[in-house]
């Protein structure tokens, strides 16, 4: 195996850790709550800090992946981010739960400016290649579900935080063994851009505002999407509230809907340009969502599979636009503005679903939700168009 196809693996392996792990909460909220005697609503704004962390963590990341050292990054974000597991496991109190969470939040934040710039800097085809390190990073959204509902019934709920902490630290040992030098292969002759962007003629000031309106609409999307559907599926679904195992193997199955799709649409954006496949995907969100505020049943679950699509692939083409537009030597930075933008918002997310369960339902919620996800539309509309030829950047292995 290549140096190249090396790093790719153990990038793609850690991204299903930072979703898998960000979930976990979420997953086993069903199981806490009797336990620490709170309520859905009472216990779940412990997780905010956590996902605050996990967009403001990603400024510092990035910088420091760009300035010091991407392969150092991710030594700590493997063994801190499994320290962080064990330690929301052995929690006593919401409150020492509250503090683990928040410390999960800060080393996942490490991912997603540090590995998407190695990926994109190792990367032949740029869009295959984030579409399938998007399916194990959505592998992780679905078994983070279906795992820890497992682990929930069998073992009890600590286990569910324990377990992928220990699986944590033995992948960041096989880092440590077989990855060496981790900096970016260059084609003989090249040269620095000079320029935050790759292309000429796009505005990169453009791009940030693309950036800005998706990671508005689509990342509170996302994570409340990802956060709110164990539970919307035990209310609207109760054939499968008593069953937490049953219950998270249909969440999986919805997420894998979507993590199956980013590998088509990673294609798609390599073979028709990421404006080509942006556009017409923004508009299938918000209908998505709009049909699941008010329905239950094959419907709910229909509906949520299409808003998965979108939404998930949403996030293979924003990658594929920072890796597309912008220069190497500014790609962590870049990576670390929309994430911190992106994921601050999963902060607000979190609380927003809180607040609107208790004051409306999820009907609110989704209906909420359906609004924001318009301003996708928009920045799809506004998204800079691009040569197909220029889809694909060549980038030696």
């Amino acid at each position: 195996m290549s140096s190249s196809r090396r790093i790719i693996g153990f990038i793609n392996i850690a991204h299903f850790i930072d979703h898998y792990s960000m979930l976990i909460f979420p997953a086993a909220l069903i199981a806490m709550t009797p336990a620490f005697g709170l309520s859905y609503g009472e216990f779940l704004p412990y997780a905010t800090p956590g996902f605050i962390a996990f967009g403001a963590g990603s400024l510092v990341s990035g910088w420091l992946g760009d300035r010091w050292s991407r392969r150092g990054m991710m030594l700590v974000y493997y063994f801190g981010i499994g320290l962080a597991l064990l330690a929301c496991g052995l929690a006593q109190t919401p409150l020492h739960a509250g503090a683990g969470l928040l410390l999960v939040g800060t080393f996942a934040s490490i991912y997603h400016p540090v590995g998407g710039s190695m990926l994109a800097a190792h990367a032949q085809k740029l869009g295959k290649t984030l579409g399938l390190n998007g399916i194990f990073g959505n592998f992780g959204v679905a078994f983070s579900a279906l795992v820890t509902g497992v682990l929930c019934d069998y073992l009890g709920w600590q286990a569910a935080f324990i377990v992928p902490g220990a699986l944590s630290i033995a992948v960041g040992l096989g880092f440590l063994i077989w990855v060496g030098d981790v900096s970016s292969p260059k084609p003989k002759g090249a040269k620095k851009t000079g320029g935050m962007g790759s292309i000429p003629g796009i505005s990169i000031r453009r791009i940030f505002t693309v950036l800005l309106l998706t990671a508005i609409g689509s990342s509170v999307a996302f994570n409340a999407i990802t956060v709110a559907l164990p539970q919307l599926f035990a209310e609207r679904l109760e054939t499968l509230a008593a069953d937490p195992s049953l219950l998270g193997l249909v969440a999986a199955a919805v997420y894998l809907c979507g993590a199956v799709a980013q590998y088509t649409i990673g294609g798609m954006i390599d073979r028709f340009g990421v404006r080509a496949v942006f556009v017409p995907l923004s508009c299938v969100l918000a209908p998505m969502l709009a049909l699941s505020s008010v329905f239950g049943g094959w419907v709910l679950i229909l509906s949520m599979a299409g808003a998965a699509i979108a939404i998930f692939g949403q996030v293979v083409v924003n990658d594929a636009m920072v890796g597309r537009y912008v220069a190497d030597e500014f790609r962590g930075r870049v990576y670390a503005v929309r994430y911190f933008v992106g994921f601050g918002m999963a902060g607000a997310a979190v609380a927003m679903v809180g607040y609107l369960h208790d004051h409306g339902g999820f009907g609110l919620t989704f209906q909420v939700l359906a609004g924001l996800a318009c301003l996708i539309i928009l920045a799809g509309l506004i998204l800079p168009r691009e040569r197909v030829q220029e889809a694909v950047p060549l980038v030696a292995e």
